[in-house]
């Protein structure tokens, strides 16, 4: 068996502008699929390098991918889907992940040989290599996209309940352990990336900035003065606390920024 796909990563609007393991990111330059009414914003959000991004997996029978829930748009070739549970105690650990957390209960898995195309996103793709950070990484809560399937996912409990609670963050983040590579769903394109690489030292961060960390790293939320009052007139209140030995991705825009997603209007 065999397939031929034409007009598509060969398309002149397409470009290739990461690719690692068996993920490409690539970007239409020019969203040609508009209506007369919608042609000026869509020329406008061009300027501001607002443009649609799509994931390619090529699978190749060895490795699957691991998605989050309706991400995929289509596939072509020998791929079969799963919900990647594994029997009843996979299906009781993922359901308290996702009481949990912001993370969905299901992510379905598709293995075999073939192309897996994402559903498009105005957000920018982000590929990381789970090498580079110890081969253990905790994400953002919203970030996770894709991932290969012989990653484990888990849960990275914050290190003080009363803090994060107070600080209005979420106890517990989605943790992905192994060798492989991973794709988060970025606020800011990887030119702005920031990296923050800590030898027993701290990081103290006002604001959901942080997208990804090394999981060995202590995190808590904690006041930003040494006392009430102090925090109060600093103006600064509760920041996340990084301590520890390992690395920050940062971005210079808040992580749980709400995006629209909907491919037909960036800015609806």
């Amino acid at each position: 068996m065999s397939y031929t796909i034409y007009n598509f990563l060969n398309n002149d609007d397409v470009k290739v502008l990461h690719q690692a393991g068996q993920y490409q990111v690539i970007q239409w330059d020019r969203d040609l699929s508009v209506a007369p009414w919608s042609a000026q914003q869509a020329w406008f959000a061009s300027q501001m390098d607002v443009r649609r991004r799509q994931l390619v997996a090529t699978l190749d029978g060895r490795t699957g991918v691991t998605l989050q829930a309706g991400a995929m748009q289509w596939t072509v070739g020998q791929i079969q889907a799963t919900t990647g549970v594994k029997g009843v105690g996979d299906l009781l650990g993922k359901a308290v992940r996702g009481a949990v957390s912001q993370d969905s209960i299901i992510k379905p898995e598709y293995t075999g040989v073939g192309m897996l195309v994402c559903e498009p996103t105005w957000r920018h793709l982000l590929i990381i290599d789970l090498a580079q950070w110890g081969g253990s990484v905790v994400l953002n809560d919203g970030l996770f996209l894709a991932c290969d399937s012989t990653l484990h996912h888990d849960l990275q409990r914050r290190s003080n309940m009363s803090s994060a609670l107070a600080g209005n963050e979420g106890l517990f983040n989605l943790r992905l352990d192994g060798q492989g590579f991973a794709v988060l769903e970025s606020p800011c394109p990887q030119t702005e990336v920031l990296y923050i690489d800590l030898q027993n030292d701290e990081v103290k961060i006002d604001g959901n900035y942080a997208l990804a960390w090394t999981s060995g790293l202590q995190f808590t939320v904690e006041r930003s003065g040494k006392s009430l009052i102090g925090s109060a007139v600093g103006g600064e209140g509760l920041v996340n606390v990084y301590r520890g030995t390992g690395r920050i991705m940062m971005a210079p825009m808040q992580a749980a920024t709400s995006w629209n997603t909907n491919a037909a209007n960036p800015t609806s």
